[in-house]
């Protein structure tokens, strides 16, 4: 069982802020962490590992000081990590991101399952595990809450209104994983220190993958960001009310009856 896990880093959710200019996040100067519907992602494909054997190899696509993060995720039991690294990535929407992905994924070889996490905490768009499926020519299965193997197939539960739905596919898949949806695993201390001092990340670029500068990155990308703003922090109304507790009392049935009426 071959299974690959999509990862992104990304900016710790308190000190995301974006460059007004470029209209980019700011990457610079932040503590960054493991996407945390990723994690959610990997323990998928541990957890079937642990089951059924086989290799969980994580993917990346970013700079090189991402290193530590996979090395991490190796430490949490992923059997190798390959980091996907080129200027020509940068500044790069979900189409150009998801066609660097799956040209990674195609140059991993045949394989039975991808794993990513249903969104990332600075882009939020939750459309890349949808396209990299598309670019692999790959049946998809979205928001799963669990995944097992069944027979050969891939059996997931998805939470719907009212209820869950069961949905089955043939290997090979890709499945996007519900944020919560499992409980990541903590890091193996001593596989965190081998990991550090004797693991050797695979760093593909443009030309590994078999891309040209047109096809990712900026040039590589169908949208653009024309406009960011900062929105206000929502404040919420403040009375207060003073006097003996049946006056109190009596200003708060009036306070109440008033705010349904306007509700109404």
């Amino acid at each position: 069982m071959k299974q690959l896990v999509c990862m992104k880093i990304t900016p710790k959710v308190d000190q995301i802020k974006f460059d007004e200019q470029k209209k980019t996040i700011i990457r610079e100067g932040v503590e960054n962490e493991i996407n945390e519907a990723d994690k959610n992602a990997l323990e998928a494909a541990l957890s079937i590992k642990d089951a059924l054997g086989g290799t969980v190899t994580v993917l990346s696509m970013g700079p090189p000081s991402f290193e530590p993060y996979l090395k991490l995720a190796i430490a949490m039991g992923a059997d190798d990590a390959i980091l996907l690294s080129d200027r020509s990535f940068a500044a790069a929407d979900t189409f150009a991101t998801s066609r660097v992905l799956a040209a990674g994924i195609k140059k991993t070889g045949p394989f039975e399952l991808v794993f990513c996490g249903e969104a990332s905490s600075d882009g939020s768009t939750e459309q890349v595990p949808s396209s990299v499926a598309q670019w692999l020519d790959t049946p998809q299965v979205t928001y799963a809450k669990d995944v097992k193997i069944e027979n050969s197939k891939i059996v997931a539960r998805r939470v719907v209104t009212g209820g869950y739905e069961t949905i089955e596919s043939p290997l090979p898949v890709l499945v996007s994983v519900e944020l919560g949806c499992n409980t990541p695993r903590f890091p193996d201390f001593r596989r965190k220190r081998w990991a550090e001092k004797e693991f050797k990340l695979t760093v593909w670029n443009l030309q590994d993958l078999g891309l040209v500068q047109s096809e990712v990155g900026a040039q590589g990308s169908r949208t653009i960001v024309k406009e960011t703003k900062s929105l206000p922090t929502p404040t919420r109304k403040n009375e207060f009310v003073t006097g003996s507790p049946q006056e109190i009392a009596k200003k708060l049935a009036i306070i109440i009856k008033e705010a349904k009426s306007k509700n109404n």
